[in-house]
């Protein structure tokens, strides 16, 4: 890994149907054995669960990501012999991919049959401020206020 420069960001683009490019950022996160058709299948079918139920599926999605978005994090500095966790503010990419991914985690964790119904559920309590990726977003944000006397010890 070169510690020089750092790579440039890809620009994402939007879905086909959505024209949403965290649509797009989704399917790249459900994405497995590099089957993308199957991870479009899965994210379609959440979202016309979604609508069935009388709500802007676009709008779901982008509520359930902001509401799970972390605004700190701790992350691991070595100082002399000891490791501390110092509390670090989370930039906007790193936010929206780690609320994704919590996203992804507590779906694929929920109990049930279908992948999609599972999406579709995780997605409609994280917009309503519940589910576990928000109980990720909260333990993760207690970890920082925990820690926040470290804070000194920026990176």
């Amino acid at each position: 890994m070169s510690r020089r420069n750092t790579p440039k960001k890809r620009p994402v683009r939007a879905d086909p149907i959505y024209r949403s490019c965290l649509a797009s950022m989704l399917v790249s996160h459900i994405l497995k054995n590099g089957k993308k058709y199957l991870a479009y299948r899965i994210l379609y079918k959440a979202m016309n669960s979604i609508q069935t139920k009388g709500k802007d599926p676009l709008q779901i999605l982008n509520q359930a990501v902001r509401n799970a978005t972390p605004l700190v994090e701790v992350k691991a500095r070595r100082v002399g012999g000891s490791t501390y966790q110092v509390p670090v503010e989370v930039k906007g990419e790193r936010g929206n991919a780690l609320a994704i991914r919590w996203l992804l985690q507590a779906s694929r964790k929920r109990p049930g049959r279908d992948m999609p119904s599972k999406l579709a559920s995780e997605l409609l309590d994280a917009s309503n401020n519940a589910g576990n990726a928000i109980r990720k977003r909260d333990e993760t944000h207690r970890m920082a206020e925990a820690n926040k006397a470290f804070a000194h010890f920026r990176f």
